[in-house]
């Protein structure tokens, strides 16, 4: 007997059925194997029936989360061990539901007792569950074998294949006999490594196939595990004139019980590769919608079915190789180093395709409201882009919880051989504030440089009807990557083009009068010409402008030839790439340990510089004190602007400078002369809060030149602290490179790069006093 449907354990647990109980062997196992940590444990049961295992887990000590899918379980369990504490029943799908309730601290113990076989995706499932172990816990599985069950009951049973397939991913598996069932203690969750693997060498009739890909209505895709002990999409080789996307469909219901349309499969990608020294051409199949129960139709050829999540997908073991190209042609970046593969992906016109656990719209929705808790969207039609938008399906290769990470965390989906993160999807709340810095209206068009998908989908969501979005990326994969989720789940409101950004969106591409709104998603030195030529009067350009080295999303608004600053964030991005590109010269001293990064104009001299850090070190307090965790970024900003040559200091924890030991990274320099003068960030009280603790500037300098250059930069702090802290980021304006300095703002501090001049005009402070050189003595000024 083998149950496949909810109505059959309801029924079966409502007419007053159970298992077989527990026994006296199960018993002194677990208590040999898994006893209550000191202090207390805290235990979870998948699959509790009645009860019993998770009442005797509680009179041990553990504090116990019994779960079920089956309601007539549950009331039975509570109904039949009334008197017990330290459980709590729930009735949840462990496969399906959002597991919220779950204990999120983790669990010292989980248990399936009698369970296992009856779970159908078992590869996430295990996954899942081994996430929640606590360090040092284990997962116990207690379960039939086929060997000690009769053949009309071996759907209860797991045999010795799926035994050593579920210890496979763990450091310790124990194996115990409990009664005739198997008792398996399984510790150190340790998940496989993808590898696509051949089959035997192929025969002349088999260079051609076609796969099927199917998702669930949870987003997850089908594999089945075949007899070669590996695991492979559904499909074959077609069969006399037969279409590709007919044997898909054809060989989908074979193999698998699951009926599709033809007008629901869609040829998306011919892959060209070899086997054994044979080409092979296979077709990649997009089912997009399906019937059916899942079933393993041809036992001959597979073990079973199930469906994965797509984050797992980089640690599930073997992959036969051209399952696992085409899974990458449908989601690029979720399995990683694949064998190499010719691809020709076909503008097919196919609806997107829905699906998404519970779990992540919970997420999603926790993701927007701590974003809008943090003032970063003010605006109904960006809160509901968050709130709509499926962010986790843009990053596939994360789970749930990072991808809708509230914090500050960015998802990274590309690194260059150096390790070095060249795409990404920005941290939601930073996307949001630029979003809402772009001011759209209803049907706006909008440029974007850098693509990726999500957040062309957020700016086209918040747009609504009749919103267009350009997206414009240098790197082919990352635009094959975007096309195809946009495929997946977008709105068929974004046009994705390979090219350099900083060129601009292709002429055909340009809507009359230029774009209502451009945003830029990666860190540029320089304001393209094409930006401000394809932006419509009046339209707002937001971008990772790099000024001297520090980064901020700064709004800005055309007016004629002049765009004029309208807002500034804190940020960081990826580089830029193409054209614009431009190097950041670091001049490298203390072996390393310190680096002086120059973005504008040469690296300094290093002549003396080396002499000078171990010569004696002049100390000068700036007077300047700062509650911790207050914002000094118009400092940095008003520093590199006005001090000439300015730089920016950064060094590792070898080096006794307390810069990063206070939190504070790139803080102002000056080097000249073979001296060196920088901004440090000294404690000065610590308070019971962040706010009530204080810290002070300080300029710490070597070399003969060194209090000299300490003195200007103290000086410039506490004007800062005067003059621009109380006010802000002053007004800025971009000007084209040919503007004459006479039709420049007057008073400006003037900012030079190649395509455009950025004027920043500072409030003037007083002529500068005499530097303060003594300790501080008086209140604070915060």
């Amino acid at each position: 007997m083998t149950y496949t449907e909810r109505g059959e354990w309801e029924q079966h647990y409502g007419e007053g059925k159970g298992w077989r109980r527990l026994g006296e062997r199960e018993r002194h196992l677990l208590a040999e194997h898994v006893p209550v940590p000191e202090g207390g444990g805290r235990a979870l049961e998948v699959g509790c029936g009645t009860g019993e295992l998770a009442a005797h887990l509680a009179r041990a000590g553990y504090t116990v989360d019994a779960v079920d899918f089956a309601d007539s379980a549950v009331a039975r369990a509570r109904e039949e061990h009334a008197g017990i504490e330290g459980v709590r029943w729930l009735r949840l799908d462990i496969e399906r539901d959002d597991p919220a309730p779950l204990h999120e601290d983790g669990y010292d113990l989980i248990t399936m007792r009698l369970a296992y076989p009856f779970v159908r995706d078992r590869n996430r499932l295990v996954h899942e569950l081994s996430r929640r172990l606590r360090k040092g816990g284990a997962l116990v599985v207690i379960t039939p074998t086929v060997e000690n069950t009769p053949a009309e009951r071996r759907g209860i049973a797991l045999d010795e294949d799926e035994i050593t397939l579920l210890g496979a991913g763990w450091e310790t598996v124990e194996r115990r006999d409990a009664d005739g069932l198997a008792f398996l203690v399984l510790r150190g969750p340790r998940p496989l490594a993808t590898r696509a693997v051949e089959k035997r060498p192929t025969t002349g009739h088999a260079l051609t196939g076609a796969l099927a890909v199917v998702t669930d209505d949870g987003g997850r895709v089908l594999l089945g595990r075949s007899t070669r002990g590996m695991l492979e999409l559904p499909g074959g080789k077609t069969t006399g004139p037969e279409g590709f996307a007919a044997a898909a469909v054809r060989e989908l219901a074979e193999e698998t019980g699951l009926v599709a349309n033809l007008s629901d499969a869609h040829v998306v990608t011919m892959l060209v590769d070899d086997s054994h020294g044979i080409p092979r051409l296979t077709a990649v199949i997009r089912i997009t919608a399906w019937t059916g129960t899942l079933t393993n139709a041809e036992a001959d050829k597979f073990d079973r079915w199930e469906f994965f999540d797509l984050h797992a997908l980089a640690r599930v073991g073997d992959v036969f190789v051209p399952a696992a190209l085409a899974l990458d042609s449908v989601w690029p970046g979720v399995i990683p180093d694949l064998p190499s593969v010719v691809s020709y992906p076909l503008a097919a016109e196919r609806p997107p395709v829905p699906g998404e656990p519970e779990e992540a719209a919970r997420l999603r929705q926790e993701m927007a409201q701590t974003v809008i808790d943090g003032g970063w969207a003010p605006s109904e039609p960006v809160r509901d882009a968050l709130r709509t938008v499926p962010r986790h399906r843009f990053a596939p290769e994360v789970s749930l919880a990072d991808a809708y990470d509230g914090g500050d965390r960015a998802v990274v989906t590309r690194r260059n051989e150096t390790g070095t993160a060249i795409s990404s999807v920005s941290a939601a709340w930073l996307q949001a504030d630029m979003v809402e810095s772009l001011r759209l209206t209803p049907g706006a068009s909008v440029f974007e440089a850098g693509s990726g998908g999500y957040n062309a989908e957020l700016i086209a969501h918040a747009a609504g009807a009749g919103g267009r979005v350009v997206s414009v990326d240098i790197d082919p994969w990352v635009v094959r990557r975007t096309r195809a989720f946009n495929a997946e789940a977008g709105s068929g409101a974004v046009s994705v083009v390979e090219g350099d950004a900083a060129l601009g969106a292709p002429a055909h591409l340009v809507p009359r009068g230029g774009f209502d709104g451009s945003m830029i998603t990666y860190n540029c030195w320089d304001v393209a010409p094409a930006w401000r030529a394809q932006l419509a009067e009046g339209g707002h350009l937001v971008l990772p402008l790099s000024i001297h080295g520090y980064t901020r999303a700064v709004t800005l608004q055309r007016r004629g030839d002049v765009l004029h600053a309208r807002g500034w964030t804190v940020c960081g991005f990826v580089r830029d790439r193409g054209v614009a590109t431009r190097p950041s010269p670091v001049l490298m001293l203390a072996d390393g340990r310190m680096q002086v990064h120059v973005h504008d104009g040469p690296p300094p001299q290093s002549e003396g510089l080396e002499e000078a850090l171990h010569a004696e070190r002049h100390e000068l307090p700036t007077g300047v004190l700062l509650p911790g965790k207050s914002p000094y970024d118009t400092l940095q900003v008003y520093a590199t602007t006005t001090l000439p040559g300015a730089c920016a200091l950064t060094c590792d924890r070898a080096t006794d400078t307390p810069l990063l030991a206070a939190g504070a990274e790139h803080l102002p320099a000056l080097v000249a002369e073979g001296s060196l003068a920088y901004l440090t960030c000294v404690p000065r009280r610590q308070g019971a809060t962040p706010q009530e603790s204080r810290h002070e500037f300080v300029v710490w300098s070597h070399g003969p030149a060194g209090p000299a250059m300490a003195e200007r930069l103290a000086q410039c702090v506490r004007d800062w602290d005067q003059h621009i802290r109380p006010t802000g980021y002053p007004p800025m304006t971009v000007h084209p490179a040919t503007t004459p300095d006479h039709d420049l703002p007057a008073d400006g501090v003037v900012v030079d790069k190649t395509a455009s001049r950025l004027v920043f005009q500072w409030p003037t402070p007083p002529l500068a006093q005499q530097p303060q050189t003594a300790a501080l003595a008086g209140g604070d000024r915060v």
